[in-house]
């Protein structure tokens, strides 16, 4: 980034999480955290604030929650334009802000260096993770000066996708090699919360 600022983040968690039946699923246990603490305790070392982006109360955390700026559980496009908005309002000296799911526990500790090197010298500029052959477009920086056209976006196009959006202007990715572990792999199911406990555990041994 330009300013060498630590970008702000905000950590997506407004989901409706249907296929953990419905349950919180980021305050659900990974060995002695929750998914959301080892996200926070991932991004906390590398940004300036964190924002929560959840549409229900979380009281098992110090960090401000604020729900979309939309109603009617847009998808994280929408909870990206929260973010946004919310690190504007209190103001930042950062360009851009940090966008991470709180599903992901393995999150890594360069994600931010990685993610600013490949951003070009565009002011519209935007960087994804890659890895294991697929891009993340939850785990982003997104530049501050796009607000105005993501909320036109969502308000006057009813747009979803996140990646429709990037992609109209300067989108770079920064690729991460997963190996046995992906650093981005995610929790959607309970299988998915065993899987990620056992990898956990081979990674201490």
């Amino acid at each position: 980034m330009s300013n060498h600022a630590k970008p702000p983040c905000v950590i997506l968690a407004g989901g409706l999480s249907r296929r953990m039946g419905g349950e919180h699923k980021f305050l659900k246990p990974l060995g002695r955290k929750s998914l959301l603490e080892h996200v926070i305790d991932a991004v906390k070392p590398q940004v300036s604030d964190i924002l929560i982006n959840s549409n229900t109360n979380i009281d098992e955390t110090r960090y401000p929650v604020r729900a979309d700026s939309f109603a009617g559980n847009l998808g994280p496009l929408c909870g990206i334009l929260t973010g946004l908005e919310y690190f504007s309002e209190i103001g930042t000296e950062a360009t851009h802000m940090l966008c991470v799911p709180s599903d992901a526990p393995f999150i890594p500790l360069d994600l931010v260096d990685r993610l600013s090197d490949v951003l070009s010298g565009s002011s519209y500029s935007i960087a994804m993770a890659y890895s294991n052959h697929r891009i993340h477009p939850v785990v982003s920086l997104w530049p501050f000066s796009l607000l105005d056209d993501l909320r036109n976006a969502l308000e006057q196009e009813d747009l979803r996708k996140i990646l429709v959006f990037a992609e109209r202007y300067s989108l770079r990715s920064a690729e991460w090699e997963a190996g046995d572990l992906d650093p981005f792999f995610n929790i959607n199911r309970p299988e998915d919360l065993v899987a990620a406990d056992a990898l956990q555990r081979s990674e201490k041994k």
